[in-house]
């Protein structure tokens, strides 16, 4: 059976000062210059910026960059608390050579490897920091100084989110992170404005409150189906609120069925960049979608949502937010696993299986609950 998982996303408390796992293997108020290495996906480079914040409330002085793809940085255009963020080509063997050269140009004290990958190792090694911080089991952990055990050790935990995972790390080497912060993203001015302008032109105005809707997702293992979602805009729309459904461009034919499959007005974009979906994520009053980095996004901006998940390790992806949220998952015996094919002979029963009436009553229930806690309220809905 189909199961709803009603708060499941961890309470940050304030009751008692952040805590580390250990001393310090260096003198931190001598640290002038870190660097994080991210790389990979949007969901990815969101679940970094708690470790951004543990890092910048302890060295609020410093300089704290952040390494990530080029086709995820427009994601830290607004307001950030990373000093620069420097993007790199995938698969381009010149520019990761000019970037090696740019990082090891700025003289880094601590570098941090948050990804593990050859290619994050390769380039925290490159940067030529003389602290050099990742995971013992990392494939080649032999070019790093500071080699931290299993993050289940750490925590004294077996089950851990990805934040968690990267913000072992840095309590390893004595940063504060046990209140593990939430992630944290703000659109910029002109991605704001140029939204606006997007959804003029769509008959959309700052009095509408919009719901942003995630019909697609990386895998068809992670795809609840378009006419669940059918169904879920035309509730939004009873409720008051103007949904808009957003994908990639190669993602349009999603958009297109789902606007022939519901019965009530819906705004849709394939083509906003990532700036953008950050301001749209902000403005909006809900998120309902798939397991995917734009519901990493809209957790980032405070926006409360229903997450539907399908193959993906829940207590390792859930957004991490304090505010209103939910999953819904149908468990299967086979679950969790990556995603990729499906060796079961009902295919991707995980997200298949999840029926529209526990969708629908999570939306309800996140409604209620994000009442009067995002600035301005949801109204009579």
């Amino acid at each position: 059976m189909s199961r709803a998982d009603v708060d499941t996303i961890e309470r940050i408390s304030a009751d008692d000062p952040p805590r580390v796992f250990g001393p310090p293997p260096w003198d931190w108020s001598r640290v002038k210059r870190v660097l994080l290495v991210r790389l990979r996906s949007i969901g990815d480079a969101v679940l970094t910026t708690p470790a951004i914040h543990a890092l910048r409330r302890m060295l609020p002085d410093a300089r704290i960059d952040l390494l990530l793809e080029d086709w995820v940085a427009p994601l830290f255009e607004g307001p950030r608390e990373a000093s620069a963020v420097i993007s790199m080509r995938r698969g381009s063997l010149a520019t990761r050579l000019a970037v090696a050269r740019q990082l090891r140009s700025a003289r880094y004290d601590v570098a941090f490897d948050l990804h593990g990958g050859t290619t994050a190792t390769l380039l925290t090694f490159a940067s030529g920091a003389p602290r050099r911080v990742g995971y013992q089991h990392y494939r080649l952990s032999r070019l790093l100084t500071h080699r931290a055990p299993p993050p289940a050790r750490l925590w004294g935990r077996a089950e851990l989110h990805s934040v968690e995972q990267q913000l072992g790390l840095l309590g390893f080497v004595g940063v504060p992170v046990s209140d593990c912060p939430p992630t944290r993203l703000t659109p910029s001015h002109a991605a704001e404005q140029a939204l606006a302008a997007r959804l003029d032109a769509c008959g959309l105005t700052a009095h509408d409150r919009l719901a942003l809707v995630h019909p697609a997702a990386a895998f068809e293992s992670k795809r609840w189906s378009t006419e669940g979602f059918a169904r879920v805009v035309e509730r939004l729309h009873e409720r008051g609120l103007s949904p808009v459904a957003i994908a990639a461009r190669h993602e349009a034919g999603i958009l297109s069925a789902l606007r022939q499959m519901t019965r009530v007005p819906l705004t849709t974009f394939a083509d906003l960049p990532l700036s953008e979906v950050v301001a749209l994520a902000a403005r909006s009053r809900l998120f309902v979608g798939n397991d995917s980095g734009i519901a990493h996004v809209a957790a980032a901006v405070g926006l409360p949502l229903v997450v539907i998940f399908g193959s993906s390790n829940l207590v390792h992806w859930r957004p991490w937010t304090t505010v209103p949220a939910e999953t819904v998952q149908h468990v299967v015996p086979c679950g969790p696993c990556p995603g990729y094919t499906c060796a079961e002979a009902q295919q991707f029963a995980c997200v298949r299986g999840v029926a529209v009436e526990e969708v629908l009553a999570a939306v309800e229930r996140v409604l209620v609950a994000s009442r009067g806690e995002r600035a301005g309220t949801l109204g009579t809905l």
